[in-house]
């Protein structure tokens, strides 16, 4: 689960360093990757938080969980609004993360069966809402893709912006992205990964749901007669974007992907960032496909030493990430298949370093997850109270 974090912090690196996803040569690695990693990286958060409540055997909330809850919630929003303030052009997740997890607590307490039929629910009624709540918000034609900074804990109008942002129009908003929590969480109910033969049927779902997103949305969009309606609402209603070769994607590109709300045809498309069912299911399935090739490359002997650096990156992901806004605010670098190969050689090497000079210490799991811990373990200690600590990201 290490590994597959790590690589979906990776795939992350490739958004925000990497060349242009074009369909050529090495490009289609970054086109199949595209808009995944935000999308895996959630899914294996809600893995993780139901793991750390017993997984398939699911156990009552330690006393002092949801104060523990509190102030991890607290950091990562916090930690989040700083990086935001970098401006370094990366849409900072970790505030939506702090909604995720407030939002979880009490979907944890859930019998299975309820989970599952969340899970179900989840990835079609979110975006659906976000569609037809947008133009009550001022999102109908456009307004989506943002993320907040410190304006949210200045001021009214900016708390009131970020609640909107977090919630409903951001670039990773609650509507749209909690899916990927609540599905995660109720894969940790039901699969246990260090069982035989898991890996065969994670890989054998995910490839079938992540060709199923993508197969239905080119049916629907193509013989359905979808593009041709998208088209009209282009027309109707983003008429600057008909000069643009491809006037649809012009229009997603406006807003970083994410639909809006003017025809009931954009819930058909299934591009990166775009926050449809059809764009969830497919990253859904990618996030499970992910996870059974690293439970059966870690059951390889051969594989097995080579997951080994990159279940390190993955055990310090959340420090990784703040490290790699903080260098691509401060040091500016080309976006490049150089710099991604930089970053992912110096993120392998500088965990690897880190974990073995601390090796044995609490501060080994990584500085921002050691701090994490030692704030919610002294939140959840209180009156003799005691919780598990990491970040489950």
């Amino acid at each position: 689960m290490d590994a597959a974090r790590a690589v979906a912090v990776f795939a992350m690196f490739a958004a925000h360093i990497g060349p242009p996803a074009r369909p050529e040569g090495a490009g289609h690695l970054l086109v199949a990757l595209d808009g995944r990693a935000p999308a895996v990286f959630t899914l294996i958060a809600g893995l993780s938080l139901s793991l750390s409540r017993g997984g398939t055997r699911p156990r009552p909330a330690a006393r002092g969980a949801r104060r523990g809850t509190l102030v991890r919630c607290a950091v990562l929003a916090a930690l989040g609004l700083a990086l935001a303030e970098l401006r370094s052009g990366i849409a900072v997740i970790l505030a939506f993360f702090a909604v995720y997890f407030l939002a979880a607590e009490p979907l944890a307490r859930l019998r299975t069966r309820s989970l599952l039929v969340a899970a179900a629910v989840s990835p079609v009624l979110g975006p659906v809402l976000s569609y037809v709540l947008g133009p009550y918000f001022g999102h109908r034609v456009s307004g989506r893709g943002r993320y907040p900074g410190f304006d949210a804990v200045t001021s009214w109008p900016g708390l009131r912006d970020a609640l909107d942002t977090l919630l409903l129009s951001g670039a990773y908003p609650w509507l749209t992205y909690f899916p990927y929590v609540v599905v995660g969480m109720a894969l940790g109910r039901v699969v246990d990964l260090r069982r035989p033969g898991t890996a065969v049927p994670l890989i054998g779902w995910g490839a079938l749901a992540a060709l199923a997103g993508h197969g239905l949305s080119a049916l629907a969009l193509g013989p359905g007669g979808g593009r041709e309606m998208l088209l009209r609402a282009v027309a109707d209603s983003h008429p600057l974007a008909l000069n643009a070769p491809d006037p649809v994607q012009a229009v997603l590109a406006a807003q970083a992907g994410a639909i809006p709300s003017t025809s009931w045809a954009w819930l058909l498309v299934d591009g990166p960032y775009s926050q449809t069912p059809f764009e969830t299911v497919a990253n859904i399935g990618a996030g499970v496909l992910l996870l059974g090739l690293a439970v059966a490359a870690g059951r390889s002997g051969p594989l097995r030493p080579l997951l080994r650096p990159l279940a390190t990156v993955g055990t310090m992901g959340l420090s990784v990430y703040a490290v790699h806004v903080l260098a691509r605010a401060e040091l500016r670098p080309q976006h490049g298949w150089v710099a991604l190969g930089a970053f992912c050689l110096v993120s392998l090497a500088a965990c690897a370093l880190w974990a073995r000079v601390l090796r044995g210490r609490a501060l080994g799991r990584g500085p921002l997850e050691w701090a994490l811990h030692v704030l919610v373990r002294a939140a959840t200690s209180r009156r003799g109270a005691s919780h598990p600590g990491g970040t489950g990201a």
